[in-house]
């Protein structure tokens, strides 16, 4: 994801429950763990002092085990949950100072959620669910249930506007969720395990829809989750949190090939690699062969030293491969290497997943890796493929 602009950030957060949050607090700056904490005061540590940044349009995921933390904090970005010391900067206001009627304003303007149970009402119609909002605002009638059918119809709802929740399944009742969320334009839109009461095929569906939705609309999303499998599929950033700490952030690639510990490396050992790690991240630079500047003695320097040699235009973009043998055996005939090199040869971009290629390998020939542009980045063979979707440590 390309760098952007800060949209939420969080500095030295900390949340306890308990009748004495102070004298935990002070416990806790004195390096007392939540175990210690708990039972010199009774009060547990839910957050404990968090710092960092999301920014705007990122899908970021916040995820861990339950009691580690991650619903407490995010319901702390809206304060419905009350920081005990810390502050939340939205758009550089710090949302952990403000009162609760400028808080409301907020969540009303700037901050969205949607919920694990839908929190559907179940006596109006799903457009007027969709409004409610909206009417809490003060926004007219008609202009209201517009708003409310295009959302609708965002999600793939819109026949559906006049019929009561009871009506739907699980899954399209989430739908309505996310709609009544978008539908306010908030800039922030925060879930909370939203997905998680859904079937695991329906669960799958919302997964790609919401993906779908951040194209078009690139809200910033806080996504919590307990499902690594989730938070690899749709973050940009992951944020893994245990006893109410966070233990590593990075992007699904990150925390796959780089875990900072033991405990981020037991959550990943199951996950398909090949479904995460990028091609980029694995292509081998070779020095390719340039028509119209490079002579035939420089294509055998540069093949002595690779299996495979790729062709490229002036512009840097491939346009044939060719292996030793054959190169070799065509300048002993002096043909030229555009009459011998192979145009039908696979390419792939970059930041294509690894899991894609694999039917690319049909051919027998390595994978010609390209930028967005098109341009050559290097190549990739079935081997290099192997080597890294493996569990083991490098």
């Amino acid at each position: 994801m390309k760098k952007s602009e800060p949209k939420i950030v969080i500095e030295n957060l900390v949340k306890i429950y308990g009748s004495k949050p102070q004298k935990a607090l002070q416990l806790f700056k004195s390096g007392g763990t939540r175990d210690s904490i708990l039972k010199a005061t009774g009060n547990v540590l839910g957050i404990a002092d968090v710092s960092f940044t999301i920014n705007q349009g990122e899908l970021f995921v916040i995820m861990g085990l339950s009691g580690s933390g991650k619903s407490t904090l995010v319901r702390c970005i809206n304060r419905l949950i009350n920081p005990t010391t810390g502050s939340i900067y939205i758009d550089d206001e710090d949302i952990a100072k403000v009162d609760e009627n400028r808080m409301r304003e907020i969540r009303l303007s700037k901050v969205s959620m949607v919920f694990q149970k839908f929190g559907l009402f179940p006596h109006r119609t799903v457009a007027e669910n969709v409004e409610y909002g909206l009417k809490v605002k003060g926004v007219n009638q008609i202009e209201r249930r517009q708003k409310a059918l295009e959302n609708l119809e965002s999600v793939g709802l819109g026949e559906w506007a006049n019929y009561l929740p009871s009506s739907l399944s699980g899954g399209m009742q989430q739908r309505v969720g996310l709609a009544r969320a978008l539908a306010t334009d908030a800039d922030i839109l925060l879930m909370d395990e939203a997905f998680s009461a859904l079937d695991p095929l329906i669960r799958r569906e919302m997964q790609d829809e919401l993906l779908r939705l951040q194209k078009e609309l690139h809200k910033t999303i806080v996504f919590i989750s307990h499902d690594i499998q989730e938070a690899l599929k749709i973050g940009d950033r992951i944020a893994v949190m245990k006893d109410g700490a966070i233990v590593q952030i990075g992007t699904p690639e990150e925390l796959i090939t780089q875990p900072a510990d033991d405990y981020i490396r037991s959550f990943t050992e199951d996950v398909n690699r090949a479904q995460v790690i990028t091609v980029g991240s694995i292509t081998r630079e070779i020095q390719p062969f340039i028509l119209g500047e490079d002579s035939p003695s420089v294509a055998l320097e540069k093949i002595s030293k690779e299996e495979y040699l790729c062709v490229v235009n002036s512009s840097h973009q491939p346009v044939g491969i060719l292996d030793q043998k054959t190169l070799t055996s065509a300048l002993a005939e002096t043909s030229e290497i555009t009459t011998v090199m192979k145009t039908d040869f696979p390419q792939v971009s970059a930041d294509s997943i690894i899991e894609n290629t694999f039917p690319l390998y049909q051919q027998g020939l390595p994978i010609a890796v390209i930028d967005k542009k098109g341009k050559f980045q290097g190549i990739v063979t079935m081997a290099d493929v192997l080597e890294n979707i493996s569990n083991s440590e490098n």
